[in-house]
């Protein structure tokens, strides 16, 4: 028998050994790297089709209406898929950039808002178009309303912006007219017509003997009698004159395009004439000190006697002559009169500013001028700033000092709009420019709530606000059958009161009906008496924004936000405004102790003194609504913020008579609802421009 323990033999009886097996690295090498091709392959697969899954299941659907059709667009901070004229894009914010030739490029951000379909209007303004104005006849001026520094004299090609345009046409002795026209703009050049109607009368004047010359109000005519001669509309001094007869003269009233014809008029030899003229022209004479008419004239005077003669003008020495007319003769006078002169001392800012006078630019020697003494119009200008105008006339002898400073442009459009505005039903708003304000309170700060969240905000559109709340009275005049009812039998309801219990919608419909009354686009979209969405754009009545509200309640220059509506500390000072009092004990749950303001309930609007800013009951009185849907508000800056696309309920700003703690009391204070209370009510605002 074999020992199974001994070593396994060979054939030629040598020893064999076992080998470990090893593949080939050709054949090991080949299957490793498909395996992880695949792998790779599918992982990658299997992430894709999970990500397009999940955009498109959480991506949102917004068709974009653009104006023109085919303008590009480009949209920037986040993935987005177009299909058509939809676009796939998650909620949030993104930058557009839309461009179309003849169109300035538009770039503004979007909001997509929680709503799965969405739309959003995207209008591109047309660039100017090429007008040229055919007037006929030809050298009459042009000007187009509300353009600054649009005009010319006809024919004239302006650029004028697209969209429907006013022009005012003047020439002399025709009538002023206005021409409406639609400017196609995108650079395309069009041509406005019209003709001028003519404003003078055709008068025949026929005269024995004829040939004799006509001045119209001292003005020669350039026809002879019998004409007919071109008579301006309105009352002229009409005068007839010819060498060695009398002049005749009377007043006539005529209207454009009449043609009239006077009665034969027979011319007396003259017993003597004097001729005045003068330089300049237009002086006044008188002969033996009665008035005779301006120069240039031809004067009948009795011959063979002394007659005193003088010409005189505002601005000029007056000029005296004694002359003496032989019979049946005519004697020429001609005077020149001598300007008189006044100082002007004139001193601007900036000190470099351009100086002109009668359009010719002048260099104060000094800081005075030496003018003579008749009207000029002055002007002083410069680059970055808005011009200033005025007629001056410098008073013989004497000086006169005018100090000018020029207002930026930006001051300047300040200052063009009203400073306060007035409805059709007398309410005021007060213009507001606002800035940077930062809303919200600091986790610290005692009753400070959860929405209260901090955050800058930049504020670059001027507007209005109401001075006060709304009454029942104004808000009456929207919905005659409106009742504010009372609370706990204290009564609600004087016309005087802010009016309450009027829900949010309420309150937007009556400010489009307030801006229809005032001629006014309408800020809110409406369908079938609903509040459906808004235009940014409109200047119609609105309420304030949130931003606005908290800008206009908090903002201090050079300081903090303001804390509450009188300050930093409680309690407020006596009788600063309409909150929960002591009077209230027993109509609220809690109350300011050791305050009082004298009203239980609601007080009549402006009870108590405005803010710095000219607005009352800011923090008082009642609660107010504002345009924004409600909702915690992100951390990030912004800038002119309108608040969410969409929501169920808005927010309500501000403290009321029912409000007595430390939380309600701060100007940061967000509540929020959608019904009416008997505690909150509003004011209107509006953009100024």
């Amino acid at each position: 028998m074999s020992d199974p323990q001994a070593p396994a033999q060979g054939a030629d009886g040598g020893r064999i050994e076992a080998v470990q097996f090893r593949p080939t690295a050709t054949t090991a090498g080949r299957r490793s790297h498909f395996i992880s091709v695949r792998r790779i392959l599918l992982v990658g697969g299997c992430t894709v089709a999970l990500s397009v899954l999940w955009f498109i299941f959480t991506a949102k659907s917004v068709r974009l209406d653009v104006d023109p059709a085919d303008a590009s667009i480009a949209i920037d901070g986040g993935f987005a898929f177009r299909l058509g004229e939809i676009h796939l894009l998650r909620q949030g914010s993104y930058d557009l950039v839309a461009e179309a030739l003849g169109y300035e490029t538009l770039r503004r951000s979007i909001e997509v808002g929680a709503e799965r379909n969405q739309a959003i209007a995207v209008d591109l303004r047309a660039l100017p178009g090429w007008v040229t104005f055919a007037i006929d006849p030809e050298g009459a001026r042009v000007a187009v309303v509300g353009s600054d520094g649009l005009h010319g004299i006809s024919p004239v090609e302006l650029h004028v912006p697209a969209g429907p345009q006013t022009a005012t046409v003047s020439h002399p002795r025709y009538q002023e007219a206005t021409v409406a026209f639609e400017v196609e703009g995108r650079e395309q050049r069009q041509t406005v017509t019209t003709s001028l109607v003519p404003d003078w009368a055709d008068v025949t004047i026929p005269t024995t003997p004829t040939g004799a010359e006509v001045r119209i109000d001292g003005e020669l005519s350039g026809v002879a009698t019998p004409g007919p001669v071109p008579v301006p509309a309105g009352e002229r001094r009409v005068s007839v004159s010819l060498p060695g007869y009398g002049t005749w003269t009377d007043l006539l009233y005529v209207e454009a395009q009449q043609v009239i014809a006077l009665d034969p008029i027979t011319l007396r030899e003259a017993d003597g004439q004097i001729r005045v003229a003068s330089k300049p022209p237009g002086a006044s004479v008188t002969v033996d000190g009665d008035y005779r008419g301006v120069t240039p004239v031809v004067l009948d005077v009795a011959s063979g006697r002394r007659h005193a003669i003088r010409a005189f003008k505002v601005g000029y020495a007056p000029k005296n002559v004694s002359v003496t007319v032989p019979s049946a003769e005519r004697k020429n006078l001609s005077f020149t009169l001598e300007a008189l002169e006044g100082v002007l001392a004139i001193e601007t800012r900036p000190e470099d500013a351009e100086l002109w006078i009668d359009r010719e630019r002048r260099r104060p020697e000094g800081g005075t001028l030496t003018l003579s003494a008749v009207p000029h119009e002055l002007e002083v200008k410069k680059t970055g700033y808005a011009s200033y105008r005025v007629t001056i006339v410098p008073q013989p002898g004497l000086t006169q000092e005018l100090k000018v400073k020029l207002l930026t442009l930006e001051e300047a459009r300040l200052e063009a709009l009203k400073q306060v505005r007035t409805t059709g039903q007398g309410q005021e708003l007060v213009l507001l420019s606002p800035g940077a304000i930062r809303m919200g309170a600091s986790r610290r700060e005692p009753g400070r709530r959860a929405n209260e969240v901090l955050r800058d905000v930049e504020l670059t559109r001027l507007f209005y606000l109401g001075r006060h709340e709304v009454t029942n009275a104004q808000f009456r005049a929207f919905a005659s059958g409106h009742d504010s009812d009372g609370f706990e039998g204290l009564d609600l309801n004087r016309p005087d009161q802010p009016v309450v219990r009027v829900s949010w919608q309420d309150a937007a419909l009556y400010c489009n009906w307030l801006s229809a009354q005032d001629d006014l686009e309408p800020f809110y979209r409406e369908e079938l008496r609903k509040v459906v969405g808004f235009n940014p754009t409109a200047l119609g009545y609105r309420l304030p924004t949130e931003a606005e509200w908290a800008w206009t309640a908090r903002h201090v220059e050079g300081a903090d936000p303001l804390r509450f509506p009188w300050g930093d500390r409680l309690p407020p000072p006596e009788r600063h405004g309409n909150y929960a009092d002591i009077s209230a004990a027993h109509t609220v749950a809690r109350i300011i102790f050791g305050y009082a303001d004298n009203h239980i309930v609601t007080a009549p609007v402006a009870s108590f003194e405005a803010n710095a800013k000219g607005i009352h009951d800011l923090g008082g009185n009642v609660a107010e609504w504002v345009h924004d849907y409600y909702g915690i508000p992100a951390a990030a800056p912004a800038v002119d913020p309108l608040g969410p696309n969409q929501g169920e309920y808005h927010v309500i700003r501000g403290a009321s008579w029912m409000h007595g703690t430390v939380s309600d009391l701060r100007l940061s204070y967000r509540d929020y609802g959608t019904d009416g209370r008997p505690d909150v009510g509003f004011r209107i605002a509006r953009f100024a421009e």
